[in-house]
């Protein structure tokens, strides 16, 4: 009997969810994330933190781009990514004008202005950190989309952040499996529901 690979069907269930994903039409993308983004500000964590890590969408993603806005405005912190080709990982940098020190990055993200951003010292300041991610269980177990990225900057972090993933409701799969090295979230928000992946 042949057993699949962690890694094959990993890329089963990543395919299958992103061409969910790309089916859903812009309006109805823009009204769902619209829903996520009033769950994620409502949450008490959310509410207590003053150090928010956030990141921003591209493609179908949940669009964060409110969710983003209404950190600052909400007078937060904001950490956002930027992919180090260097390092081939994620610094974090401090933004608190979106117009002014984002653009283009790799893949069309939009990313911190080195030049116009001071870089985060200490991972370990964030209190609040949203996560991408392709698919999730209600246990907190995230597919992301290979790179790593965010499980090797979640290694550095010592103590540890409110983990949250946004996700439209088809996001979330029954099961999944998992590496030693993939990082579990403590809540799934979606549309519908907020999941506490710890009970």
């Amino acid at each position: 009997m042949v057993t699949m690979t962690t890694k094959a069907t990993k890329q089963i269930i990543r395919k299958a969810i992103l061409a969910k994903r790309e089916q859903l039409s812009i309006e109805k993308r823009f009204e769902l994330s619209a829903a996520i983004t009033k769950r994620l500000v409502d949450m008490p964590t959310y509410q207590q933190a003053n150090v928010v890590l956030g990141y921003m969408s591209f493609g179908a993603e949940f669009d964060s781009g409110t969710w983003v806005k209404q950190v600052l405005a909400d007078g937060k912190l904001l950490a956002l990514p930027k992919v180090n080709r260097q390092t081939n990982q994620l610094d974090l940098y401090w933004v608190n004008d979106l117009a002014s020190q984002l653009a283009a990055g790799l893949w069309g993200i939009p990313e911190p202005i080195i030049e116009r951003c001071e870089r985060l010292n200490t991972l370990n300041e964030v209190e609040f950190a949203l996560l991408p991610g392709v698919a999730f269980t209600r246990s907190g177990a995230r597919l992301g989309y290979g790179g790593g990225f965010y499980d090797k900057l979640l290694a550095q972090i010592e103590h540890r952040p409110t983990l949250v993933a946004a996700a439209f409701g088809l996001q979330v799969v029954e099961d999944m499996p998992q590496e030693a090295t993939d990082v579990k979230v403590e809540w799934v928000v979606t549309e519908q529901e907020i999941v506490d992946c710890s009970v």
